[in-house]
């Protein structure tokens, strides 16, 4: 509820003020109506089906020609709603426009400034000529988006990558989307190991990789660089090599061992090589011991994510 009323007194607080503002609420158990104030429009999904079916909803009650997403753990800039619009007028061949989390995330917590700095670094570090589109904080004409038939509330009945399949969908059909930089917003949620690493795999990797094997949509941007896909082959054999390693130690196999260790060295120097500028990036923002600390957790997404969609290829292809 703190979130939500954080999120909207932004939004209030928006240099444009001839805003129309729409909450939909997707089935909560908890009576929000309240805490609306009444020039803000309240929708309510009377059973929880997703932020696919809620921003359906809310589109559709929409009379603007601009639809601007925002989740409701955001908090936006004072000048957030006009660079999107004015991007819009800008550049008139554009479908859609979407931004970026600031780099000083709200919770000080370390799993929620790394998650939060990633995806600020990831953003602001791929092509300006985007292949997907975020609905964190992302903005859609409404003719686009009614052409489109809105998000897929059929596949996307939770939060996932609904969001992602409609940018594919927007590509495909020729649509032009813009990632807009300079349109930074706050991200207020706090993330705990468990909860980070269930939605990780189960939110997106898996979902993300059934859209790429489906698709056939391997484009190099965002989270699918060349040098990430390359990255998580080397953390593969950085495990292989330790495991040998450790093997080789419990059978007495000495001198594996010793051939082996160069090569885990060299593995680990050339994974680090790979990531240098996200890692200079955490380094500048948060200093050295945050830096190091992030390298286990960086490892892993590397893991689950080729994991994730290795498991999905091989669903795919034998039809399972």
């Amino acid at each position: 509820m703190e979130l939500l009323k954080k999120c909207l007194d932004s939004v209030v607080n928006s240099s444009i003020k001839s805003l129309e503002i729409i909450v939909v609420d997707d089935g909560s158990t908890v009576d929000i109506r309240a805490q609306i104030s009444d020039d803000i429009k309240y929708y309510r999904l009377d059973i929880q089906s997703g932020p696919a079916a809620a921003r359906n909803l809310g589109a559709s009650k929409a009379k603007g020609d601009i639809l601007i997403f925002l989740d409701s753990d955001i908090v936006v800039e004072p000048d957030t709603i006009s660079k999107i619009i004015n991007r819009f007028v800008k550049n008139p061949e554009i479908a859609a426009v979407f931004g970026s989390y600031d780099s000083e995330p709200d919770c000080e917590q370390f799993l929620s400034q790394y998650k939060n700095l990633m995806h600020h670094f990831v953003h602001q570090n791929s092509s300006s000529d985007a292949n997907t589109f975020w609905a964190g904080c992302g903005a859609i004409r409404k003719s686009v988006f009614e052409d489109l038939g809105g998000f897929d509330v059929n596949k996307y009945t939770s939060p996932s990558i609904e969001d992602i399949e409609l940018g594919y969908r927007l590509k495909k059909k020729g649509y032009s989307i813009y990632l807009d930089k300079d349109i930074q917003v706050k991200h207020l949620k706090s993330w705990n190991f468990v909860n980070w690493l269930k939605v990780e795999i189960t939110k997106r990797a898996i979902p993300w990789s059934q859209l790429i094997v489906e698709t056939g949509n391997f484009h190099s941007d965002l989270n699918l660089k060349i040098s990430d896909r390359i990255s998580a082959l080397v953390v593969w054999l950085f495990i292989l090599g330790l495991l040998i390693t450790i093997l080789a130690i419990f059978t007495e196999g000495m001198s594996l061992t010793f051939g082996i260790l160069p090569v885990l060295v060299i593995l680990f120097i050339a994974y680090i090589l790979l990531n240098f500028r996200f890692y200079k990036f955490l380094y500048v923002k948060k200093g050295f011991i945050f830096a190091v600390k992030s390298i286990p957790f960086h490892f892993m997404y590397y893991m689950y994510s080729s994991l994730s969609f290795v498991y999905i290829w091989i669903r795919v292809k034998l039809n399972i």
